[in-house]
């Protein structure tokens, strides 16, 4: 590079109150890389004790002096890197708030994003430049979404609120890669303890007795077994319309869905005894009648009625699909992509209930009396 600096040195300009200014002056001159102007100075912030007579200002001047040096040899090796970002104070006071909905926008999953950002809004007062980045600050948004308070009277989930905490980290990690902070402490930021919920689900045989048990509402009866044959979430039941249901190429049938939660599109196969629990084929909503407030009206009942002593929700049935699907050898990466999960990780749990259920089997076989 022409004129490459070569020369940095720690100055000292006196000012008012007894006290001198430290500063870096660069020899030769170096470009500023937001005005394009040649400059020789750069104020570091720190001052001194013009004439120190006590033993805490000399230690203090020598502290002061330390830090200067250490900030000087940066400089050096950031100049051989032809990194001249660190002279242009003012991009630490731009708005980090702008930065991560430009990121947001770039995203395919919206939504997920939306929420990150809405939260982070609420925690930052909608106010956040990139000087105001520490640990404490980022680790501060992860305290501030496990006390954000549910539709249900109760505060965010531990994962939830790591998911949502993740999004921010991906921002800062951007922001490091695009020079907007110099200070990598990623590392230091630390996700919420996660504790591990049972998912419950129906075996197969309760699954057949629940079949063949009546319900008292059969449009309900009918999308919560679709559920358990297909793994879709109550939402995205409700939400299914007739033209989503198509012919695939194959021959066979499939949905062409955009999933309530994620906004994630997907083309899943469909059974015929999935297809069969729709109906007579017509126009407009599947299942119609369908509500959220259904199963608390119906579902107990009729869990009861079947015989099966556990607690059941409607999401329940999601979690049967899956533990059924890797119990029956359907390769994890498979139902992964069924249940349209952005990471295998997430699947990951139901291969644990299916390894579980495995080794509570082999130890029903014993030799011993």
């Amino acid at each position: 590079m022409a004129n490459l600096c070569t020369k940095v040195t720690v100055r000292k300009r006196p000012i008012k109150n007894g006290q001198l200014s430290l500063y870096l002056d660069f020899y030769p001159a170096i470009r500023h890389p937001k005005t394009g102007k040649l400059t020789r100075r750069e104020f570091l912030g720190i001052y001194i004790y013009a004439n120190p007579k006590e033993k805490f200002e000399q230690q203090f001047n020598k502290k002061m002096l330390q830090s200067a040096e250490l900030i000087r040899c940066r400089r050096i090796e950031a100049i051989i890197n032809e990194d001249f970002g660190f002279i242009d104070h003012s991009r630490g006071k731009e708005s980090f708030i702008d930065f991560f909905s430009e990121q947001m926008e770039k995203c395919s999953n919206r939504h997920n994003w939306n929420s990150a950002f809405r939260h982070f809004c609420d925690y930052s007062q909608g106010k956040c430049c990139f000087d105001d980045l520490t640990v404490d600050f980022c680790q501060g948004f992860l305290d501030h979404l496990l006390k954000v308070k549910t539709p249900t009277g109760g505060t965010m989930m531990a994962s939830t609120a790591n998911n949502n905490f993740g999004k921010l980290i991906a921002v800062l990690r951007k922001a490091l890669n695009a020079g907007r902070i110099k200070d990598n402490f990623i590392a230091d930021l630390k996700p919420a303890k996660e504790s591990k919920t049972k998912k419950e689900f129906l075996t197969m045989e309760e699954l057949k007795r629940l079949a063949a048990t009546p319900c008292k509402h059969p449009v309900f009866k009918a999308a919560s077994l679709f559920s358990c044959l297909t793994g879709l979430r109550i939402s995205d039941i409700i939400a299914l319309q007739w033209d989503s249901i198509c012919k695939a190429p194959d021959g066979g049938w499939c949905l062409r869905i955009t999933t309530q939660k994620t906004k994630t599109e997907a083309t899943l196969p469909l059974s015929d005894e999935a297809l069969a629990l729709c109906g007579e084929r017509s126009e407009g909503q599947v299942f119609k009648g369908m509500s959220k407030c259904l199963p608390a009206l119906y579902l107990k009942d009729w869990i009861e009625d079947a015989g099966i002593d556990k607690h059941i929700t409607f999401h329940c049935f999601r979690h049967t699909f899956a533990t059924l699907q890797i119990a029956s050898g359907t390769d994890i990466y498979t139902v992964s992509k069924l249940l349209t999960h952005s990471s295998v990780s997430t699947t990951q749990v139901y291969a644990e209930v299916v390894n579980e259920l495995k080794r509570d089997a082999s130890r029903k076989i014993s030799l011993k009396s």
